[in-house]
């Protein structure tokens, strides 16, 4: 006999099998046994929480002779016939491939006819967001008022794809992301019953990896079983077959970022990639550690929520205290930006050096976030005695060329450029010219300098800032700089921090021109007594 897959060898035949999803179990429970089952459902939630087998463990309660509170028996002809897919009562459809009019217009046809055997025909239509709407429209009347003997059980995994008209005539049913508890203990039980010995470090991994799918996790497991097929299975073996990374290696990559050290961070990479370690997965294991971190920080007790062992929980402590919020949160993002685009990319490496530099060097950046870990990086080069100037020479002339850096107080350039001095002169002016909102949003901002010599617009955080993040709307304010000043001037918009000056950042340099211009009106008062 061929070997059957353990999500399907272990596929939940009663209520009571099913994990996770208590809330859903009781409702549709108690509805049948009360005898107030619905004409439709709408089963919503993410891949292998559980939607399938609850609806056709549903569809064989309300057939089966000989239920008990309210589950199946599976013991009468009715159960075992829906256990083995021939039983005409239950008809399964998947919408991704019988998508058009025609495959609802036979259903709605085969409707009028009765139920051969036991008391209702239930109609499973999987992946129901993928019909047309040409076929959501044929399905809806039916839908609405079918005959005493038709339950549709609708599923989907992108509920915001179903229209309101279809919702609204269905019950609905979120389902959850299973717990990694719950799907820990679940790979537990049937390993006792498959006799096959699995480490509790790796059964707590595969749980997590899974992400709230309890077939994701069966699957995982079926596939590293099969890889060291007679073998105990342990936590290295699970990380090889999967091809992940021990958090161990995230401790030192973390640490080897905040030095600042390329060379460390491309040979950690090297030997991750020379040991077959797939690149998509070890990008979101350092993101999820990353998270862990940033919890560990903020939020007292949180150790049941990030889920991890003593050791690796002692470590995150540890390194609590030696990496600050913002530096943490510039590190997620720029990892989250580079989750969305390696997917689909054919040099995943490439990607992930430049996002490890990117990290390294944040003067490659202009944001706030990246400030701060610049400024960090200062602080550490000056305690261990290395100059200022030194490292700002060592910013420009880093590997990845010439950098824009936003201005800091202690760091002002000697000279202005003058176009963009010519339209800080006129900025009262420039504001005046625009039009509401921006106008209003400028009321309170002022020019600054950006680190490219480029005029930098700092505006107060919220509304404003999130105003100009659209690019056409800076692409506005730039135009009407350039209609003032006579010339092409580039302009950056820059939000403020909460609770911080942000003079202490970005100069005012409508502050600074009115002081040029104080000093220069005194020299010419003085001229004249030079002259004679």
């Amino acid at each position: 006999m061929s070997y059957t897959a353990l999500y399907r060898k272990f596929r939940p035949a009663t209520f009571e099998d099913v994990k996770g999803q208590d809330h859903i179990v009781t409702t549709l429970k108690n509805q049948i046994k009360a005898e107030r089952t619905s004409h439709a459902y709408l089963f919503c939630g993410t891949r292998g929480t559980g939607k399938t087998t609850i609806a056709k463990i549903f569809a064989k309660a309300v057939n089966c002779e000989n239920r008990t509170d309210g589950s199946p028996c599976g013991e009468c002809a009715i159960c075992k016939a829906i256990a083995a897919g021939a039983s005409m009562n239950v008809i399964e459809i998947d919408a991704a491939s019988n998508n058009g009019v025609d495959s609802i217009r036979e259903i709605v046809d085969e409707v009028a006819y009765s139920p051969a055997e036991g008391r209702y025909k239930v109609y499973i239509i999987d992946e129901v967001h993928m019909l047309s709407i040409g076929a959501f429209n044929a399905l809806l009347k039916t839908l609405e008022e079918p005959p005493s003997y038709v339950i549709f059980i609708l599923a989907t995994t992108e509920v915001h794809k179903i229209p309101i008209t279809i919702m609204s005539r269905c019950q609905r049913y979120d389902f959850k992301r299973i717990t990694i508890d719950t799907i820990a203990e679940r790979i537990r039980e049937l390993m006792e019953q498959e006799q096959v010995q699995v480490e509790d470090k790796a059964i707590r991994y595969i749980a997590k990896v899974a992400d709230g799918s309890m077939r994701d996790a069966l699957s995982l497991l079926d596939q590293c079983i099969a890889f060291h097929f007679g073998q105990e299975l342990t936590y290295d073996k699970v990380l090889n077959v999967l091809g992940a990374v021990d958090t161990e290696v995230f401790s030192r990559l973390l640490r080897i970022v905040l030095k600042g050290n390329v060379t460390e961070a491309i040979s950690l990479l090297e030997e991750i990639t020379m040991q077959g370690r797939e690149l998509t997965q070890f990008i979101l294991d350092f993101t999820w550690y990353l998270r862990n971190l940033l919890l560990i920080k903020n939020a007292d007790g949180i150790e049941d929520v990030i889920d991890v062992s003593a050791e690796n929980l002692a470590r995150l402590k540890e390194e609590s205290k030696i990496a600050e919020n913002d530096v943490i949160m510039r590190y997620i993002r720029v990892l989250s930006e580079l989750s969305g685009r390696i997917r689909y990319a054919t040099q995943k490496r490439i990607l992930v050096e430049m996002t490890l530099i990117k990290l390294c060097r944040p003067e490659m950046e202009t944001d706030a976030q990246s400030l701060v870990d610049r400024i960090r990086q200062l602080e550490e080069k000056i305690e261990n005695g290395i100059p200022a100037a030194a490292f700002r020479q060592e910013a420009v002339s880093s590997d990845s060329g010439a950098v824009s850096k936003p201005a800091v107080r202690a760091e002002l350039p000697k000279a202005i450029p003058e176009d963009v001095k010519q339209a800080v002169g006129k900025w009262s002016a420039i504001v005046n010219e625009t039009a509401m909102p921006m106008k209003a949003y400028l009321k309170n901002a002022y020019p600054s300098l950006a680190g490219d010599g480029s005029l930098l617009v700092v505006v107060e955080d919220g509304l404003p800032s999130d105003y100009f993040r659209e690019a056409k709307r800076r692409e506005e304010l730039e135009r009407i700089v350039s209609d003032f000043t006579g010339k092409e001037i580039k302009v950056t918009v820059q939000g403020t921090e909460q609770g911080r000056n942000p003079e202490e950042l970005f100069p005012d340099l409508t502050k600074v021109v009115s002081e040029v211009i104080h000093m220069e009106v005194e020299e010419l008062e003085e001229e004249p007594e030079d002259l004679v």
